[in-house]
């Protein structure tokens, strides 16, 4: 019986039913029958309750007794708080649908865990500006064009890191014509902000000159979103049109000579996104997947050639200043599909990218002896044997 009591304990109110009958109701407005409880309540209680303008409470040991009516009110909206979260809006359960649906969108050729494709998704739905970043040729620019398609919005390329000319670039030029005098012509890329939700990608961002860093601050800024196109005073502005998304890759990192070591305040205006280097695996996988004809032991010698060299600049004491990257390694299966055998394909491809100096201490010298390693039996005998090596 102590059971049902505890469940019954609590606050309730009384209510005319009739001229001459009086009903009890819980804090959810539900009808009780009194003949449940322990306790009796007698219909004087009752009455002179409505009288007053009070509650009752039902105690497991007081019993029934009167209580301001604000009690009852206090517990009756604490009890019609549901428990359960409300109902995600129609147009919100579309878009966390898409998102975490949309692992099938990505590219076969594209190796990038689920968990990454559907922030980097979410990112651009939600009109994020990104930016992606990892070591060279690990699928950066890729995986920016993935999200383009997925999201099929209109779509701009600037590769900032080839421009000489930021202002170019980005605002403009001024032109004098004999007949025209001087006029200025627009560069595409403000053509590109005023296209409503467009996907603008801003390739090799860590490689571009800081004029350009400049420039854009105001455009990523979630509070400005404007290009201003001349610094001096009264001139015009360029909003950025509602929708539009940037995505800019990155290498950041010491080992990048060509690279900048890029502002902070324009670090925070993006959603970092880091790329990984893929596993031996999954590099030969995803070779295998580009050139099905090629031999799967050739195509898994050279993600053995990538991953030895990752392997050797994880070291504190390196001796290469640079990983084989996909990008190289892909090449290579290129060149293997093409005829060329794997020693050619890694004179032509890898070695170059090596310092030759130091003769048989150097670093080409040492890159030589890992894919040596892979174009003869496989064994490791004689590895770093330099005596039947080229300088």
């Amino acid at each position: 019986m102590s059971a049902i009591n505890n469940k019954l304990q609590g606050y309730y109110k009384p209510e005319m039913f009739t001229t001459s009958k009086i009903i009890i109701v819980d804090v959810l407005g539900n009808q009780v029958d009194t003949k449940q409880f322990e306790k009796q309540l007698w219909s004087n209680k009752k009455k002179s309750a409505i009288e007053e303008g009070k509650a009752l409470w039902y105690g497991n040991t007081t019993g029934w007794k009167k209580v301001p009516m604000a009690e009852y009110e206090k517990a009756r909206k604490e009890a019609s708080v549901p428990e359960t979260a409300p109902e995600v809006p129609a147009e919100h359960a579309e878009l966390m649908h898409m998102i975490h649906t949309s692992y099938d969108l990505k590219p076969k050729g594209l190796k990038m865990n689920e968990l990454k494709w559907k922030y980097l998704m979410r990112s651009g739905m939600r009109g994020k500006n990104i930016m992606m970043t990892g070591p060279a040729g690990c699928g950066k620019t890729m995986a920016a064009k993935a999200l383009v398609n997925a999201l099929d919005r209109p779509d701009f390329y600037f590769n900032l890191g080839a421009t000489q000319d930021p202002r170019a670039t980005l605002i403009g030029n001024t032109h004098f014509k004999k007949e025209e005098g001087t006029y200025f012509s627009e560069a595409l890329f403000v053509k590109a902000i005023q296209t409503p939700n467009a996907v603008i990608l801003l390739d090799e961002l860590s490689r571009a000159h800081p004029d350009a860093w400049n420039i854009l601050m105001t455009v990523l800024d979630a509070g400005q979103r404007y290009l201003r196109l001349d610094e001096a005073s009264g001139q015009a502005t360029i909003n950025v049109a509602d929708g539009v998304t940037f995505i800019a890759t990155a290498n950041i990192g010491n080992e990048y000579t060509s690279t900048r070591v890029m502002d902070k305040a324009l670090m925070d205006r993006f959603t970092i996104i880091e790329m990984d280097l893929l596993s031996k695996d999954e590099e030969a996988d995803l070779l295998k997947y580009m050139f099905p004809l090629v031999k799967s032991e050739d195509l898994a010698n050279i993600a053995g050639i990538t991953e030895m060299t990752r392997k050797e600049c994880s070291n504190e004491e390196s001796r290469l200043t640079a990983p084989v990257s996909t990008r190289t390694a892909v090449e290579i299966a290129s060149l293997l599909f093409d005829g060329f055998t794997l020693e050619e394909a890694a004179q032509i491809t890898i070695y170059p990218q090596y310092s030759a100096d130091g003769g048989v201490d150097s670093e080409r010298t040492f890159v030589k002896q890992i894919v040596q390693k892979f174009c003869d039996d496989g064994t490791e005998d004689n590895l770093f044997n330099t005596d039947e090596l080229d300088d």
